[in-house]
């Protein structure tokens, strides 16, 4: 039997690894991080989902609903390495989260559910770590279910991801005779027995042995035709020696070339120390990375991961407890000890370090110092906001923080008893101050609060958290989507002539302007806005020209439909006039955004609405009924299969026809059915307005 010392003083750069786990609803994200803890020997009891004893999954939203919500940072030791890792959602409505994991992260496990392969929230999340170029490993979960297929998981990965998958193991039994894999690297037998927390490693069983051999000849293969150094030596011998291969394979990882596949079954314990290995090998620690880079004073600065260095973190992640309120960074450079002063660089107020904390999800163990590569708590700063960079004092940088989506969906809300309207408005903006894709505004026509968010369940949860955090009986009313406009046939050559003369000097400028829908390029969604200038002779100066260029962008605010933001749409300044004294900066802003205003109301609009990839999951016997619904709900059906005795139906349906959707399809299905969705945009409404 094999056995690993545990040695958590282990802190050398070399020998950390900030990792985070992504994947669709239900793969097994939480299980995996669980089964992590307990091989570590981090917890001593296996914390289970169902039962709603995870580590991870600590908040009562979380283990009420079985899901996570809140990505949760634990920090564990494995053969001398620190792995620090944040378990992330895997609803659509909590993306932003994984967003936010994913800008301080160094690398990736990616879990696949192995009867339903790549799914599409499992989909997003990688595009989301592609953006980023964080390198993954793949972890095919439950195959211990019915149905589950090693080959079929890894075709998708391939299909669907456009990556080279390069598979290291070869499962060893089926379904439930599951219990074990070959190790195609080592080629060696690791088998778990029942109820034992350890692999036995031993030889290839012989009725493998040739499957085996033809699977490592296919994973050399595809590593030679990936690595130059892998490609010489298949050459020369014909075979890879397991040192190459496994230098080859953390070459590709970390290029993000290929992706290590291996697999198991994290409920039933097996293939979990393996991936630990994998993790240790593959993945990159903070020296392997790029230096971080950040502004300072207009110009991009580096930041090495050195502890000696200048210190600078960011905070991906602010959390309100009843003990206090924890900001959660990641350092990039420099030592931060207790009691120190740091800059908050992007708001410019100092802030005072009270404690630090290494994070074991909602427990904490103080420590005297965090330093370059490591990701912890602390507590003391006031009014850091998540995507601020802390930094010293007189060494101050501005880091790139995470985007923040625009939120889809919006909920009036308001306290039962009137004496509660200001408490809840202090308990609105401090969510909002926790979690950024949240945004609290008061209507202007209605006087109404208004929250908005990225879907029904992350509005639910936050009208959740307000009444059992602050004991507030609380009413939301029901859910508006948020819509846009955008141009099917502009116009050409408009012109505006901004003049005004009242005492003193005035304000002249002069624009002609032509404007068109932007296309999208390569299937992409079409960007929000293009300017251009095709002006010559520098009849307008360029400074003017950059303020026409801004009224544009601050006459795409609202629309003439509605008054709903515009989308995809391309201006060019055409020709203008400039008068000696009158003319200015301020006026040829002001002339931009009247010109597009006058040329959007001239052009012809259509009302956009946000459109989802619904996956509906169901029994074969109520196919029907969940067709007939969806197309009731203005869905078109972009496909069908079965998968492990279930129907999966895929549709675009308009969001705002899903609100209390999953109500309707246990109804529908007894209790059967499940369906997860997946953002693609925004597509024209049903009704369609236009001038022009």
């Amino acid at each position: 039997m094999r056995t690993h010392q545990h040695r958590s003083s282990a802190t050398a750069l070399t020998t950390v690894r900030n990792l985070g786990i992504l994947a669709h609803v239900d793969a097994g994200k939480t299980t995996v991080t669980e089964r992590i803890l307990y091989t570590t020997g981090t917890t001593h009891k296996r914390g289970e989902v169902h039962d709603g004893t995870t580590i991870t999954d600590f908040d009562s939203q979380e283990r009420d609903r079985g899901i996570t919500i809140f990505a949760a940072a634990v920090s564990c030791a494995w053969d001398g390495h620190r792995i620090n890792l944040i378990d992330t959602p895997g609803h659509v409505d909590f993306a932003d989260e994984v967003e936010r994991a994913l800008r301080v992260l160094d690398g990736a496990i990616a879990v696949f559910d192995a009867v339903a392969g790549v799914e599409p929230q499992s989909e997003s999340v990688w595009h989301q770590a592609d953006r980023h170029s964080v390198p993954r490993i793949a972890f095919v979960n439950k195959l211990d279910r019915a149905g589950a297929d090693l080959d079929n998981a890894v075709a998708s990965i391939r299909d669907r991801l456009h990556t080279v998958p390069l598979v290291v193991q070869l499962p060893i039994g089926a379904e439930d005779a599951f219990r074990g894999v070959v190790d195609l690297v080592r080629m060696r037998a690791l088998v778990w027995a029942d109820g034992a927390d350890a692999y036995e490693e031993g030889e290839v069983p012989a009725g493998l042995r040739e499957e085996a051999a033809r699977r490592r000849r296919l994973l050399e293969e595809a590593v030679a035709e990936l690595h130059p150094a892998a490609l010489e030596e298949f050459c020369v011998r014909s075979e890879l020696s397991a040192g190459t291969l496994t230098g080859a394979l953390r070459d590709l990882t970390r290029t993000g070339e290929g992706v290590v596949v291996l697999c198991g079954s994290a409920y039933r314990n097996r293939g979990v120390e393996p991936l630990l290995e994998a993790v240790v090998a593959y993945l990159p620690s903070p020296l392997d990375v790029p230096p971080v880079r950040g502004m300072l004073d207009g110009a991009v600065r580096e930041r090495a991961a050195d502890p000696q260095g200048p210190f600078a973190a960011l905070a991906f992640k602010v959390h309100a407890t009843a003990t206090g309120r924890l900001t959660y960074l990641r350092v990039y450079s420099g030592t931060i000890r207790k009691g120190e002063t740091v800059l908050d660089a992007t708001t410019r107020r100092t802030e005072r370090v009270g404690r630090i904390l290494r994070v074991q999800a909602d427990r904490h163990v103080d420590v005297d110092a965090a330093v370059a590569g490591d990701i912890v708590a602390v507590i003391g700063p006031k009014a850091v906001r998540p995507g601020a960079t802390l930094c010293a004092p007189g060494a101050p940088l501005v880091l790139e923080p995470p985007t923040v989506a625009d939120p889809v969906v919006s909920v009036a809300v308001e306290a039962r008893r009137s004496t509660d309207t200001e408490r809840l408005m202090a308990a609105l903006v401090r969510l909002a101050e926790e979690d950024p894709s949240l945004v609290v505004r008061t209507d202007a026509e209605t006087g109404q609060t208004v929250l908005s968010g990225m879907g029904e369940l992350h509005l639910e949860v936050a009208a959740e958290k307000i009444r059992r955090d602050h004991g507030l009986d609380i009413r939301a009313g029901r859910p508006q989507v948020a819509h846009r406009e955008t141009l099917v046939r502009g116009v050409s050559g408009l012109v505006y002539r901004h003049v005004k003369q009242d005492g003193g000097a005035g304000q002249f400028a002069h624009v002609v302007i032509d404007v068109e829908p932007l296309a999208a390029v390569d299937g992409e969604e079409a960007a929000e806005f293009a300017f251009g200038s095709s002006v010559v002779g520098g009849r307008v100066p360029q400074e003017y020209v950059r303020a026409v260029e801004a009224g544009c962008r601050d006459a795409l605010a609202e629309g003439p439909l509605g008054g709903h933001p515009v989308t995809g749409v391309r201006v060019t300044l055409t020709d203008g006039a400039t008068h000696p004294k009158d003319s200015s900066e301020m006026a040829f802003r002001t002339a931009g955004r009247f010109a597009l205003r006058e040329a959007l109301r001239a052009s012809a609009m259509v009302l956009l609405e946000p459109v989802v990839e619904v996956t509906v999951t169901v029994p074969g016997d109520a196919v029907g009924g969940v067709l007939g619904d969806l197309a009731a709900r203005r869905g078109r059906v972009s496909g069908s299969a079965t998968r492990g005795g279930a129907a999966v139906v895929t549709a675009t349906v308009p969001l705002a026809e899903l609100f209390g959707y999953a109500t309707r399809l246990r109804s529908r299905t007894q209790g059967r059915g499940t369906f997860t969705t997946r953002a693609t945009g925004y597509a024209p409404a049903a009704t369609v307005s236009g001038t022009g």
